[in-house]
C-alpha cells in the first residue's frame, strides 16, 4: 500500500505530464513547455481584462481600446493578435467602406470565462491573507 506522500507526488506527475508512450523525460519537459506558454497567454493582466470585456459580447478594436483602462493601442494590437494566434479570439472583416473589423471570442476563449471568473473569486477571497503575508515579510 502507497502512503500519502507517493501519492501526492504522482498526482503531480499526472497532472504535469500523463504517461504517454514516447520516452517519459522529453515528454515532460515538452508538456512542461506548451503548459508553460498558454498559462503565459491567459495568465497575462491583458489578456484577462480583453477576455474579460468580450466575453459580453463582440467588440470593435476602438471599443476596446476606450474600455480597457490603461492598456495601450500597440499593447492591445499584440494581446489580439496572440489571443488570435492561440484560438482564442475572432477576427471579422466586414466588407465596409471604411472597413469594420470586429473580435470576439471564440468557443475556446469563450470556456475560458469560468476559469478566469473561479481565479478571480479566489484572489478577492484570499487578497486579506495574501496581504498580510506580504506586510509580515516587508516587516521582518
Amino acid at each position: 500500500m502507497r502512503n500519502a506522500k507517493e501519492e501526492k507526488m504522482e498526482a503531480q506527475e499526472n497532472f504535469i505530464a500523463p504517461e504517454t508512450d514516447s520516452s517519459p523525460k522529453e515528454d515532460n519537459h515538452s508538456r512542461c513547455k506548451a503548459l508553460g506558454q498558454v498559462l503565459d497567454r491567459i495568465g497575462s493582466k491583458w489578456t484577462i481584462m480583453v477576455v474579460g470585456r468580450l466575453s459580453c459580447g463582440p467588440m470593435r478594436f476602438n471599443a476596446l481600446l476606450r474600455s480597457v483602462e490603461g492598456i495601450s493601442h500597440r499593447m492591445l494590437t499584440l494581446t489580439l493578435r496572440g489571443l488570435e494566434h492561440d484560438g482564442l479570439v475572432k477576427r471579422t472583416v466586414f466588407p465596409t467602406v471604411p472597413p469594420k473589423v470586429e473580435y470576439a471570442l471564440t468557443d475556446s476563449g469563450q470556456s475560458l470565462i469560468v476559469p478566469l471568473q473561479a481565479l478571480a473569486h479566489w484572489a478577492e477571497a484570499n487578497l486579506a491573507a495574501i496581504n498580510a503575508a506580504r506586510a509580515a515579510q516587508l516587516a521582518e
